[in-house]
């Protein structure tokens, strides 16, 4: 059983907005690591007020802890003052919820949104005591893995991460939480190499060191060669076809300070309708894929009722092109309920 961090008040309050590392927002998620089966600690490498405004880390906070044998802490890259606290005092990096340190979860997931932040992660790293590199990592270190749109150009960190989740995680997150769940009943078969070759035969999954990278004499990237038999020579990315009925979270983390974008959130669609080839995300989450006004406007109500927000964000790669905008957006939607009369779109 491990211990929390405890850090000194005194301390907490020299630094800048100390309500970032103190946790107990309204609907965060607290549960007894001792009555689950599998702990994960979500990583944002970014300060708390860009890693709480972030959709994808919601979606997959609410969807773990909807499980009861799961629990999904978050954890985000300290400011340079907090970091400085942290380091001279010996206090490891740790989540949100139980204060737990990140090197005694069973995973840690790191989301890869854009390149400036892989130094980030790799301070993160380094501030939990959990070493570097991939292969000093023994079977006693948590499973370090991450996934996001900078997954699909995973090369530049294929020294530090056990595995890369490719695509759209919603479904894909429930099978690897069944694996890793399985692997550690049955007494962790294989060690974390045994668990690595389950994961490198699901749709989505790039593990690293079963591969070796081809470059031609100019340093470019030519390919993958397969080192490790069974490993699959392509990988496919997970894409989630009935976004209508996916899980979507109706009780978001309301935050203790201002952050980023501070209001409820909906997600009209995924992908893009338009198809500029210089975009990363409308090539990655094509096709389109939308959702009913009417299922939106129930996810809403849910969501303004569990947050207290008046203010929605209607969040998707392009949400004017939404071809039921003017049907959602339509008052007499909603002035059927008092309770959303002031309600503002953004």
């Amino acid at each position: 059983m491990s211990h929390p961090v405890e850090i000194d008040p005194i301390l907490l309050s020299k630094v800048s907005k100390p309500a970032r590392y103190v946790g107990g927002e309204w609907n965060s998620v607290v549960k007894d690591h001792d009555a689950v089966k599998l702990t994960v600690a979500y990583c944002f490498p970014d300060v708390y007020e860009v890693a709480m405004s972030h959709l994808g880390l919601r979606i997959l906070y609410a969807l773990l802890n909807e499980r009861p044998d799961v629990a999904a802490e978050r954890v985000y890259a300290p400011w340079p003052d907090m970091e400085e606290v942290m380091r001279s005092q010996g206090y490891p990096l740790f989540s949100l919820e139980t204060k737990t340190p990140v090197r005694d979860f069973d995973m840690v997931g790191f989301t890869l949104q854009y390149e400036m932040s892989f130094t980030n992660i790799l301070n993160m790293l380094d501030l939990a005591g959990i070493p570097l590199f991939a292969k000093d990592r023994g079977d006693d270190m948590p499973l370090v893995a991450a996934g996001g749109p900078c997954a699909y150009n995973a090369e530049p960190l294929t020294d530090y991460i056990d595995v890369f989740f490719l695509g759209e995680s919603e479904e894909s997150t429930q099978v690897l939480a069944d694996t890793i769940i399985a692997w550690k009943e049955q007494g962790k078969p294989g060690g974390k190499k045994g668990l690595l070759k389950q994961l490198s035969q699901q749709p989505g999954n790039y593990v690293p060191s079963f591969y070796e990278a081809q470059y031609d004499a100019k340093g470019d990237f030519q390919g993958l060669t397969v080192t490790e038999p069974g490993a699959p020579a392509e990988i496919e990315k997970c894409v989630v076809s009935d976004v209508e009925h996916v899980f979507f979270p109706t009780k978001p983390i309301v935050p203790n300070i201002d952050i980023v974008h501070n209001r409820a959130v909906l997600e009209l669609f995924r992908g893009c309708s338009r198809g500029c080839r210089f975009c990363q995300a409308g090539m990655l989450y094509r096709p389109v894929r939308e959702k009913s006004p009417e299922h939106l406007a129930d996810l809403a109500k849910q969501i303004i009722a569990n947050s207290g927000y008046n203010e929605i964000s209607l969040m998707s790669l392009s949400s004017a092109d939404y071809s039921c905008l003017p049907e959602l957006v339509d008052p007499q939607r909603w002035q059927a309920d008092a309770d959303f009369l002031a309600l503002e779109f953004v």
